[in-house]
C-alpha cells in the first residue's frame, strides 16, 4: 500500500506598492521574494483604492511622491471599507499634524524623505510578520508643549512608536541619532522589565520639544527598582570591576546585554529616574553633541539622579 501525500502551496499573500521608485520597488521585491507573496503596483491613490475594493491586501506601501495628508486620507478610506491591512506611509513631506493623524488612523509606520532603506526594510519585515494585527499605539493628548502616547508592551510596538517619534520632530544630527538610540534602550527596558513583555500591559510616553531641548518621559506600571538591586546592569558596575554585570548575568542565566541605561547615559545630557524607578526622564539639549558637552549639573558621570 503506497502512501500519497498531497503537498499544497501556501496561501498567497498580497502586497501593494503605490509608487514607481526603482529602489523601493527592488527593496519590496527582495523582502517579498517568497512564492507566497504577490506584489502588485498601482499608479496612484485613486487606483489603489479601486484595487482594495476588490481584493484584500496583507501590506500596502504608499508612494513616496505624495504628501503625508494625501496618504492619511487614503488610509482613512481603506479602513472605512472594512479592510485593515498594515499600511506603511511614505511621503514627500510631512508635518507633525500629518504624523499624529497617521497614528490615529492606524498607520503601521511613517517615513518621509529622505529615509534609510535599511530602516524601511526592517519595518516591512516587521509588518509582514504581524499576525492578528492591532496597532497598539494610542495618542493620549496633543497640546503645548508636548505629546502623550500610550503603547502596548511588546518590542514591535516600541519600534513602530520610535519611528513615528523621529518623524514628528526632524532633529538635526547628531542629536537625532543620539536621542533615538537612548530612547530605544530605555523604552525596551520599560517594556521588558516594567511591562514584563505582556501585551496586555501598557507604558506611557511624553515627548516635548522647546527652543533648546527635547525631553522624553517614559513611565511603566511595574514595581520599579533601585540601582543597588540591579547588579546585572552595566550602570551598577563597581568602579574597579567594569564587567561585573556580565558575570552576574551568566550566573542568573540571563541573555547577554545589560548596557541600556549606561548607553543612554552617554547619549543624553540629563537622565533621571522617579516613582521608585518606574519613570525615567531624558533631556537632550540641541546644538551640541553629548560627546563634546561639558558635565551638566554633575549628571554626566555616575548613576542617573533620582526624581523625588
Amino acid at each position: 500500500m503506497s502512501l500519497h501525500i498531497e503537498i499544497r502551496p501556501p496561501a498567497t499573500r498580497n502586497a501593494l506598492y503605490l509608487g514607481d521608485d526603482l529602489r523601493i520597488d527592488g527593496l519590496l521585491a527582495s523582502v517579498l521574494k517568497s512564492e507566497s507573496w504577490n506584489l502588485q503596483r498601482a499608479s496612484g491613490n485613486s487606483s489603489a483604492l479601486q484595487l482594495v475594493q476588490g481584493r484584500y491586501y496583507d501590506l500596502i506601501v504608499t508612494s513616496e511622491k505624495t504628501a503625508g495628508r494625501e496618504n492619511v486620507e487614503l488610509l482613512r478610506k481603506i479602513w472605512s471599507l472594512g479592510s485593515q491591512p498594515p499600511v506603511i506611509i511614505l511621503s514627500s513631506k510631512n508635518t507633525t499634524t500629518d504624523v499624529i493623524a497617521a497614528i490615529r488612523e492606524h498607520a503601521f509606520s511613517y517615513f518621509s524623505q529622505p529615509f534609510s532603506s535599511g530602516a524601511l526594510q526592517r519595518m516591512i519585515r516587521l509588518a509582514i510578520g504581524t499576525t492578528g494585527w492591532d496597532d497598539g499605539i494610542e495618542v493620549v493628548s496633543v497640546s503645548q508643549p508636548g505629546l502623550r502616547f500610550r503603547a502596548r508592551c511588546d518590542f514591535e510596538t516600541a519600534d513602530r512608536l520610535l519611528q513615528f517619534l523621529q518623524e514628528i520632530e526632524a532633529l538635526p544630527d547628531p542629536e537625532r541619532a543620539e536621542l533615538a538610540t537612548a530612547s530605544h534602550e530605555l523604552l525596551y527596558n520599560a517594556i521588558e522589565y516594567g511591562g514584563k513583555l505582556d501585551p496586555t500591559n501598557h507604558i506611557e510616553i511624553e515627548y516635548a520639544r522647546s527652543r533648546d531641548r527635547v525631553t522624553c518621559r517614559i513611565t511603566d506600571h511595574g514595581p520599579g527598582f533601585r540601582f543597588d538591586q540591579i547588579p546585572h546592569a552595566a550602570i551598577a558596575n563597581p568602579a574597579d570591576d567594569p564587567t561585573h554585570h556580565i558575570d552576574v548575568r551568566q550566573q542568573q542565566g540571563m541573555r547577554p546585554g545589560g548596557y541600556g541605561i549606561w548607553v543612554a547615559r552617554q547619549l543624553v545630557d540629563e537622565l533621571a529616574y522617579g516613582k521608585n524607578g518606574s519613570e525615567v526622564l531624558l533631556v537632550k539639549y540641541l546644538g551640541s553633541s553629548t560627546f563634546c558637552r561639558p558635565d551638566s549639573e554633575g549628571l554626566s558621570t555616575g548613576l542617573p539622579q533620582t526624581i523625588e
